[in-house]
């Protein structure tokens, strides 16, 4: 790229290539994370079988992501910050890796407990993973790409949640034999070992801390400030202080939550209004997933050509509730491409509004660490999708599934009231 000089900076700002190699590599991790973590629930008949557990036992395999997240989003967020990125990287890829191999050696009827820590370790790993998009961005991508910067990074989650979705179902087919159920699971368990161990062995060879030099005007102000002035403890107060970020963790929860609840529970959704269509519940999931990883390359796009973040995210919400209208109002029709059709459509604005919601919050929060920033939204995603999930469960059990979804629908509309009261403070733009 070429270089600049700073005008409030003494740093020299300048774009390296190395950039896209190591947003790439951050991208595929966290794709073979994310895979881990559907692995389990895209064949939970399967695998009820094969350990002889309750499906809700496998249910929690999942689970076990979100409340993992909660308690150590702060001790992460605490490393990032003074230890940095290449040491959350290789934390994170590590950990990704060791929780496959541990799998691999759960592959008997009676080893159930195996996978459950394997698991568990995959979800030590998330938490080094899924608040690092916006700091990628910002530490190695210039203030012209950086939204798009981040959309790449959060697609390669997405990514590998659609991933999830379609691969386990092609490579362990529901037999009756045990030993050839555990030859399948075999096959699936050791590939996804190998691939997170090669990331593992890549990051250690290419990921580095950050650029020789800043990126941006706004990047190389927070490196050249003094290390003694910065407190780890000062920056959440001063966050939890900031009431348009507060307003904005409260709908990124609200919004997301339900996103989660949605996905979660699209099966037994489906199935109740479909009976027998379990594959193609599999492959309304895979929509969802793949035209929201469209949005949200769309929307990185577009927030780097026009700085709208708060007319963009207002947007992108009021349609997160149309949709979801339309897909509750739909479902229940009897034709199966509408609910594709509208399922498809929903999950463009819902996902779409992922990185959106990180790159607004890094813009109303600068010079604020974009990996606090994040965890603290991911957290409130995490809290709302498990109020969501099991509220939304027990009101379809009693009432149906069009109660469950106009449930969901209710807090979409609060989300996108209290969006409409977000000041459009753009710290990050007026430092650049």
């Amino acid at each position: 790229g070429a270089p600049g000089a700073a005008a409030a900076a003494p740093a020299e700002v300048r774009l390296y290539r190395r950039r896209w190699a190591v947003l790439l590599l951050f991208s595929s991790y966290s794709l073979c994370n994310a895979f881990q973590w559907i692995q389990y629930g895209s064949i939970n008949n399967v695998f009820v079988r094969f350990y002889d557990v309750s499906a809700f036992a496998i249910d929690w395999l999942s689970m076990s992501y979100m409340l993992t997240y909660i308690p150590l989003l702060f001790p992460v967020a605490w490393l990032l910050d003074k230890r940095g990125l290449r040491f959350i990287a290789l934390a994170g890829s590590a950990l990704n890796a060791m929780g496959a191999w541990v799998k691999v050696g759960s592959m008997k009827p009676h080893l159930f407990p195996v996978t459950v820590l394997g698991q568990v370790i995959c979800a030590l790993a998330q938490v080094f993973i899924l608040g690092m998009p916006s700091r990628i961005a910002s530490v190695w991508f210039g203030s012209r790409e950086v939204s798009t910067a981040c959309s790449i990074a959060v697609f390669g989650n997405q990514l590998g949640i659609a991933v999830g979705f379609l691969v386990p179902p092609v490579l362990i087919p529901n037999v009756e034999d045990v030993e050839k159920l555990a030859y399948h699971i075999s096959i699936m368990f050791f590939m996804t070992a190998g691939v997170a161990s090669a990331l593992f062995i890549l990051v250690i060879l290419v990921f580095k801390e950050k650029p020789p030099n800043p990126p941006s005007r706004a990047q190389a102000s927070i490196q050249s400030r003094p290390a003694a002035e910065y407190s780890y403890v000062q920056s959440i107060l001063r966050l939890l202080r900031n009431a348009n970020f507060l307003l904005l963790m409260v709908t990124y929860g609200l919004n997301v939550g339900c996103f989660y609840a949605l996905s979660t529970l699209l099966n037994r959704m489906v199935i109740h209004h479909y009976p027998g269509e379990e594959v193609n519940a599999g492959r309304i999931g895979l929509t969802i997933i793949l035209s929201g990883i469209v949005g949200a390359l769309i929307s990185g796009i577009w927030l780097d050509r026009t700085k709208t973040y708060k007319q963009t995210t207002l947007v992108v919400y009021i349609m997160s509730l149309v949709g979801m209208i339309v897909y509750t109002f739909t479902l229940s029709l009897g034709h199966l491409w509408v609910v594709f059709v509208t399922a498809g459509t929903l999950g463009f604005f819902m996902t779409g509004y992922l990185p959106l919601g990180f790159e607004f919050a890094a813009e109303l929060t600068y010079p604020e660490s974009e990996g606090t920033s994040s965890g603290l939204l991911n957290v409130s995603a995490q809290i709302f999708g498990i109020a969501f999930t099991i509220i939304q469960g027990q009101i379809m059990g009693r009432f149906g599934t069009k109660a469950g979804n106009l449930f969901l629908c209710s807090f979409l509309f609060l989300g996108t009231i209290m969006t409409a009261f977000i000041k459009a403070d753009l710290r990050r733009q007026q430092a650049n």
